[in-house]
Protein backbone atom coordinates (compact mmCIF):
# COMPACT_ATOMS: atom_id res chain seq x y z
CA UNK A 1 0.00 0.00 0.00
CA UNK A 2 1.39 3.40 -0.98
CA UNK A 3 1.76 6.47 1.20
CA UNK A 4 -0.85 8.22 -0.92
CA UNK A 5 -3.41 5.66 0.24
CA UNK A 6 -2.42 5.78 3.93
CA UNK A 7 -2.06 9.56 4.38
CA UNK A 8 -5.82 10.32 4.23
CA UNK A 9 -6.45 7.75 6.97
CA UNK A 10 -3.65 9.18 9.12
CA UNK A 11 -5.13 12.66 8.66
CA UNK A 12 -8.51 11.29 9.71
CA UNK A 13 -6.98 9.86 12.88
CA UNK A 14 -5.20 13.14 13.66
CA UNK A 15 -8.27 15.29 13.00
CA UNK A 16 -10.57 12.92 14.91
CA UNK A 17 -8.20 12.91 17.87
CA UNK A 18 -7.98 16.71 17.85
CA UNK A 19 -11.79 16.84 17.70
CA UNK A 20 -12.02 14.51 20.70
CA UNK A 21 -9.43 16.46 22.70
CA UNK A 22 -10.88 19.89 21.96
CA UNK A 23 -14.40 18.65 22.71
CA UNK A 24 -13.37 17.30 26.11
CA UNK A 25 -11.40 20.46 26.99
CA UNK A 26 -14.30 22.63 25.88
CA UNK A 27 -16.82 20.68 27.92
CA UNK A 28 -14.69 20.36 31.06
CA UNK A 29 -13.16 23.83 31.18
CA UNK A 30 -15.17 26.20 29.00
CA UNK A 31 -18.79 25.19 29.47
CA UNK A 32 -19.17 23.96 25.89
CA UNK A 33 -21.79 21.41 24.96
CA UNK A 34 -21.67 18.41 22.64
CA UNK A 35 -23.95 19.08 19.67
CA UNK A 36 -24.19 15.45 18.55
CA UNK A 37 -27.38 14.25 20.29
CA UNK A 38 -26.14 10.65 20.41
CA UNK A 39 -22.91 11.63 22.16
CA UNK A 40 -24.31 14.44 24.33
CA UNK A 41 -25.89 12.03 26.80
CA UNK A 42 -22.70 10.01 27.07
CA UNK A 43 -20.37 12.97 27.52
CA UNK A 44 -22.55 14.43 30.26
CA UNK A 45 -22.56 11.20 32.28
CA UNK A 46 -19.29 9.42 31.51
CA UNK A 47 -16.37 11.29 29.92
CA UNK A 48 -14.28 8.09 29.81
CA UNK A 49 -16.90 6.27 27.76
CA UNK A 50 -17.14 9.31 25.50
CA UNK A 51 -13.37 9.20 24.87
CA UNK A 52 -13.40 5.48 24.12
CA UNK A 53 -16.37 5.70 21.74
CA UNK A 54 -15.10 8.82 19.97
CA UNK A 55 -11.58 7.45 19.44
CA UNK A 56 -12.88 4.00 18.45
CA UNK A 57 -15.19 5.58 15.86
CA UNK A 58 -12.24 7.56 14.51
CA UNK A 59 -10.08 4.45 14.23
CA UNK A 60 -12.87 2.44 12.59
CA UNK A 61 -13.53 5.16 10.02
CA UNK A 62 -9.84 5.52 9.18
CA UNK A 63 -9.35 1.75 9.01
CA UNK A 64 -12.35 1.33 6.73
CA UNK A 65 -10.70 3.48 4.06
CA UNK A 66 -7.48 1.46 4.28
CA UNK A 67 -9.41 -1.83 4.05
CA UNK A 68 -11.54 -0.53 1.17
CA UNK A 69 -8.41 0.50 -0.75
CA UNK A 70 -6.67 -2.82 -0.09
CA UNK A 71 -9.74 -4.74 -1.21
CA UNK A 72 -10.15 -2.61 -4.32
CA UNK A 73 -6.50 -3.01 -5.30
CA UNK A 74 -6.94 -6.80 -5.38
CA UNK A 75 -9.11 -6.33 -8.46
CA UNK A 76 -7.51 -7.91 -11.52
CA UNK A 77 -8.90 -5.51 -14.12
CA UNK A 78 -8.34 -1.96 -12.94
CA UNK A 79 -9.66 -0.39 -16.13
CA UNK A 80 -13.35 -1.21 -15.61
CA UNK A 81 -15.87 1.53 -14.93
CA UNK A 82 -16.75 -0.13 -11.63
CA UNK A 83 -13.15 0.00 -10.44
CA UNK A 84 -12.70 3.61 -11.52
CA UNK A 85 -15.98 4.78 -9.94
CA UNK A 86 -15.32 2.89 -6.72
CA UNK A 87 -11.81 4.31 -6.49
CA UNK A 88 -13.18 7.83 -6.97
CA UNK A 89 -15.94 7.20 -4.43
CA UNK A 90 -13.42 6.14 -1.76
CA UNK A 91 -11.36 9.27 -2.42
CA UNK A 92 -14.41 11.55 -2.35
CA UNK A 93 -15.72 9.96 0.85
CA UNK A 94 -12.40 10.32 2.68
CA UNK A 95 -11.98 13.90 1.43
CA UNK A 96 -15.53 14.72 2.50
CA UNK A 97 -14.91 13.32 5.97
CA UNK A 98 -11.66 15.29 6.23
CA UNK A 99 -13.44 18.51 5.27
CA UNK A 100 -16.18 17.79 7.81
CA UNK A 101 -13.62 17.13 10.56
CA UNK A 102 -11.73 20.30 9.59
CA UNK A 103 -14.94 22.29 10.08
CA UNK A 104 -15.65 20.55 13.41
CA UNK A 105 -12.12 21.11 14.73
CA UNK A 106 -12.19 24.74 13.55
CA UNK A 107 -15.47 25.24 15.41
CA UNK A 108 -14.02 23.63 18.54
CA UNK A 109 -10.95 25.88 18.42
CA UNK A 110 -13.14 28.96 17.99
CA UNK A 111 -15.13 27.92 21.08
CA UNK A 112 -11.92 27.37 23.05
CA UNK A 113 -10.10 30.55 22.08
CA UNK A 114 -12.81 33.15 21.49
Amino acid sequence: MSKAQIIPSLLLIIMGSIDCLTTVIGILYHGATELNPLMAGIVSTNIGAFLVIKLAATMIAASSFIIANKTLMKTQNKSTKTFIYTSKLIKIASAGLLVFLFIVVSNNLIVLFF
